[in-house]
Order: C-alpha cells, then structure tokens, then sequence
C-alpha cells in the first residue's frame, strides 16, 4: 500500500508520517522535485532479497531451457524478438538474464532497461533486409579519430 503525503505534512508532523510507513510505502510530494519514497529498511531489504531471488531463478530458468524456447517465453513481453536472427534471439535470452540478475543484485535496474533498448533497436534493423545487409557490411577506410563520449 502507497500513501501519499505533502512535504509540508512530514515537516509539519514528522512522527504522524512514520506511523504511515509502518504500515507501507509512503510517498512524498515535493514541488520543486521527484517525489520521494520512504519504506522500513526492512522492507526494503526484503524486496531487495527477493528480486535477488527472483532474478537467479529467472536466469537458472533461462540457462536450461533451449535458446529458442527462452526467446518464445520472452516474445510474450517483447514480441520484436521475432525480428531477430536465430543466433541472436539466444544471445538476448543470454544478455537479458545476466542483466536481470546483475540489476536485482545491485538494485539498480537501468542495465536491464539498456539491454532491451539495444536489442529493441537491433530487431529494428533486422525488419529492414536492405538495412541489416548494408550494416554487416565491412567497413574500408579510416573515419578519423573518435570523438570523446559525450556523458
């Protein structure tokens, strides 16, 4: 259960919007920000646990299942994997299980979401024949020095 409160509320009565946490989630509202979330530590850690857990088992799932029924199971989710060649449909089964559990292990889960961007856009190019041949194409010539990344 989320609750919602104002920032002027948990400044006006800190220990009335500690009450609210103790019973789940309780978001505040800030004008000037991203809202916050305040949770039990407990809580926390047991969610954190338990996508831990979760993540392991979808990747143990995913290892011993045949790479093209792993991509079937996922095309439910993300149906453009269909686009995708036979050998990467299994290195996507791959890819997305090593970031599924690396992102549960770290509670961080912007590496899952950077994975199915990349091979979101790899099966765009593969629904374009002309596309995908000319990008497999080896390159001739020296395009001059790299730019730094620009972060």
């Amino acid at each position: 259960m989320v609750t919602e409160v104002q920032w002027s509320e948990l400044r006006r009565d800190p220990k009335q919007v500690a009450r609210l946490a103790e019973d789940g989630v309780v978001r505040v509202r800030r004008r000037d920000g991203v809202p916050l979330l305040l949770i039990r530590e407990d809580r926390a850690r047991s969610a954190s646990d338990g996508a831990i857990n979760a993540a392991r088992a979808l990747r143990n799932v995913l290892a011993h299942l045949p790479h093209d029924l792993a991509a079937r199971a996922l095309m439910d989710e993300f149906p453009w994997v269909d686009f995708l060649p036979e050998p990467e449909r299994g290195q996507f089964v791959v890819d997305f299980a090593r970031a599924f559990q690396a992102s549960a292990e770290l509670g961080e889960w912007s590496s899952v979401a950077r994975v199915v961007y990349e091979w979101r856009n790899t099966a765009f190019v593969f629904t374009d024949p002309v596309l995908a041949e000319k990008l497999q194409e080896p390159l001739e010539g020296d395009f001059g020095p790299v730019p730094p990344r620009g972060d």
